[in-house]
């Protein structure tokens, strides 16, 4: 079961696919939620895949090559329905087994891996898709509600101790080390919980963009709990 969402000024909940691609993103709202209660057994595809590494690619023969339930197999044609009409759109989603994703403990005072606010940064323009069939859901939050890591005096600081080149690259340096991408939480900040079942679209830094680019983060996982997610 999915959580129930209502529109909010970062957040468009609609009830079907077209719905969820049509729209342009505009104002705040840099999110849209098909919000979803998905009925099939997608515990028992994660049971019947095999992890190979701590992200593994599932392909569509994976999936058809498991002998399920009949909960199980409507749970693999939702999951198939999703691929294809991702596919179709022009898209390139990918399903991926996650035990985890790797940590970024390099500095003790910046993290850039995925369990950090972050946005997604494209050349061209696209948005992220994702969704959530089994394990730890991501999250996102809005953009007043945070402040890009590069800005914070203490962060800013360390960071230029590491710049050795003039001063007017410096802003180049934070974009070429991925560090502008990344966000802190304030004080009193509530971060959305994207939910399990619900298909997401998230607006991304591109030029072409109209809006900020939806800031997110991936879940801690639950112990001994695997994710399946589909995301493109």
């Amino acid at each position: 079961m999915s959580n129930t969402f209502s529109d909010n000024n970062q957040v468009r909940v609609v009830s079907s696919f077209p719905e969820l691609i049509n729209p342009k993103f505009k104002g705040t709202m840099n999110a849209i939620c098909w919000n979803r209660n998905l009925f099939g057994d997608f515990e028992e595809i994660v049971s019947k895949l095999h992890l190979k590494e701590n992200i593994t690619e599932v392909s569509i023969e994976d999936l058809l090559a498991l002998e399920l339930s009949e909960k199980g197999r409507l749970a693999r044609e939702i999951i198939l329905n999703d691929l294809q009409l991702l596919t179709d759109f022009g898209a390139s989603p990918s399903l991926n087994l996650l035990k985890s994703y790797e940590r970024d403990d390099e500095f003790d005072f910046i993290s850039t891996d995925v369990y950090s606010f972050h946005v997604d940064r494209s050349p061209i323009g696209t948005d992220t898709f994702l969704c959530t069939y089994y394990g730890a859901a991501s999250d996102i939050i809005s953009n007043d509600q945070v402040e890009q890591k590069i800005l914070i005096p203490e962060i800013r600081e360390k960071l230029k101790e590491l710049h050795d080149d003039p001063e007017e690259e410096l802003e180049d340096f934070f974009k070429e080390n991925f560090f502008d991408l990344h966000y802190e939480a304030k004080a009193g900040a509530i971060p959305t919980n994207l939910g399990i079942g619900n298909l997401w679209r998230l607006a991304v830094d591109h030029p072409s963009q109209e809006v900020l680019p939806c800031v997110h983060r991936a879940p801690v996982e639950n112990d001994g709990e695997y994710r399946l997610l589909l995301i493109c």
